[in-house]
C-alpha cells in the first residue's frame, strides 16, 4: 500500500469522524450558541491550519539540513497535509463569503 493511500485513508477517516461529530452535535452542543462560539470554532480551525503549516515547514527545514530521523516521505506527507488543510479552510471561507453576499442581496 502506498503512502498516499495510507495518508488519504487516514485523512478520510478523520474527515468522517468530524462530520459525524458535527451531525451528532458534539462540536456544537447547543443550537442557541452565541457568535463567540462560532468565532471560537473558526479560530480553532485556523490554528490547526497554522500548526500544520508550521510543522511542515519545520520538517522540510530539518530534512534540508540533513538531520537524522526525518525522511522524504514524512516531509511530503506533512506538506500535503498542510496544503490540504489550507485548501479546505479557503473553501470554507469562500462559502462563508458567498453566504454573506446572498444574505446581503436578499430583498427586505
Amino acid at each position: 500500500m502506498s503512502i498516499d493511500a495510507v495518508n488519504s485513508q487516514a485523512l478520510l477517516a478523520e474527515m468522517r469522524a468530524l462530520a459525524d461529530a458535527a451531525q451528532t452535535g458534539e462540536l456544537n452542543r447547543s443550537r442557541e450558541a452565541s457568535n463567540s462560539a462560532f468565532g471560537e470554532v473558526l479560530k480553532q480551525a485556523i490554528d490547526i491550519v497554522n500548526t500544520n503549516q508550521q510543522e511542515a515547514a519545520h520538517l522540510a527545514r530539518t530534512f534540508e539540513q540533513g538531520e537524522q530521523g526525518v525522511d522524504l516521505a514524512q516531509v511530503m506527507v506533512a506538506i500535503q497535509k498542510a496544503n490540504l488543510s489550507f485548501q479546505a479552510a479557503t473553501q470554507v471561507r469562500n462559502r462563508l463569503v458567498a453566504a454573506y453576499q446572498d444574505i446581503m442581496n436578499m430583498p427586505i
